[in-house]
């Protein structure tokens, strides 16, 4: 069975800062609470006013970027802004053009459909949704062989927001269904730092501008990470300290929980050590490096190494991986005297 939620944006409880809920608690509710994204703001602003003066539903959307970068609670925003309720489910847990099907057919006027991982759906189930996202019609079959017959029902006028973390496994046929689609960047530390600063007063902690600043500093660009690590230096604020987030309560609340002033954890920097101490700096090929940290080749390539590359610690060529330069100076290890070995980067976010 899919799962399928319906939320109502107006019914929205009082914050209860109950540790399992804390972190739905934390999604804006607006596009003005919204923080970072500017240009994703502006436009999409501009659609949903738009939708709002006609009183239609607004074009199917599509957000994609890595996670924790808010494309659930844009989805959340999108329902509340144009006063819609907001049903949820995902990719995966869609098996059979049924399940679509019971899911499309309980969409009221102008409601907001939401689908995480709208990459994984099923190639049968993703042709059933193509009539029901240009002309609101939905075409079931009942029935298999000679037996088998079509009924076709008319939809109501929805709202498709669909979310991706793999843009590449969107079929063109159903990206381009989508009315207005848009890549999440990853944050600001500027950005980031009011984000800290926002969740920590929804907490009720203490924390002044340079703790806020550290904690961004170190969230690798997304919200989510960000939110985590406060979480992780309020707990340490509370035990070793007297509850209040300064600098330098962060810098050691961080290292306590093996959180660099780069922002790698111990998964990181083990694939970088072995990298420049066992391998000379590379190329070393992706199921070797996989080995070495006793992780999947899927996670290595797709979790661990985006970041490493984008803070110009990493390179892939086509001979394997390569550490660069600033590879070696985070480690405080020499690097190699042959450049080639050891190219210069410049980190994405500089």
């Amino acid at each position: 069975m899919p799962r399928d939620e319906l939320l109502d944006p107006g019914a929205v409880p009082e914050l209860d800062l109950d540790p399992q809920i804390e972190e739905a608690k934390l999604r804006p509710r607006s596009l003005e609470e919204f923080v970072g994204q500017r240009e994703l703001k502006e436009r999409l602003g501009i659609i949903l006013e738009a939708a709002r003066g006609r009183q239609q539903a607004s074009d199917h959307l599509l957000f994609a970027g890595p996670p924790g970068l808010g494309k659930t609670t844009l989805a959340g925003i999108v329902a509340n802004e144009l006063a819609a309720h907001l049903h949820i489910t995902s990719g995966p847990a869609i098996e059979r053009a049924g399940d679509l099907a019971s899911i499309l057919t309980k969409l009221d006027d102008g409601d907001v459909l939401f689908i995480d991982e709208i990459h994984r759906l099923p190639r049968v189930v993703e042709e059933v949704l193509y009539p029901a996202m240009e002309d609101l019609q939905l075409d079931v079959m009942l029935g298999k062989g000679p037996a088998a017959r079509s009924i076709r029902f008319d939809l109501e006028p929805f709202t498709l927001v669909g979310a991706t973390t793999r843009t590449g496994l969107i079929t063109g046929p159903l990206r381009d269904r989508f009315g207005f689609a848009f890549r999440l960047d990853y944050y600001e530390a500027e950005d980031l730092e009011r984000i800290v600063t926002r969740a920590a007063g929804l907490f009720g902690i203490e924390i002044d501008a340079d703790g806020a600043a550290e904690i961004a500093t170190r969230s690798r660009g997304t919200p989510r990470i960000a939110n985590r690590l406060l979480r992780r230096v309020r707990d340490y604020a509370e035990v070793r300290g007297d509850g209040r987030i300064d600098h330098a309560t962060a810098v050691d609340g961080l290292a306590k929980f093996g959180i660099d002033e780069r922002g790698l954890d111990k998964v990181d920097r083990i694939l970088l050590s072995n990298l420049c101490e066992r391998f000379g700096g590379g190329p070393v090929g992706l199921s070797t490096m996989a080995i070495s940290v006793g992780e999947p080749t899927e996670t290595v390539e797709e979790v661990i190494e985006p970041f490493l590359i984008q803070q110009g610690l990493l390179l892939r060529t086509p001979r394997g991986r390569v550490a660069t330069r600033a590879a070696w100076q985070h480690l405080g290890l020499a690097a190699p005297a042959d450049s080639s070995s050891a190219p210069e980067v410049t980190t994405l976010f500089e």
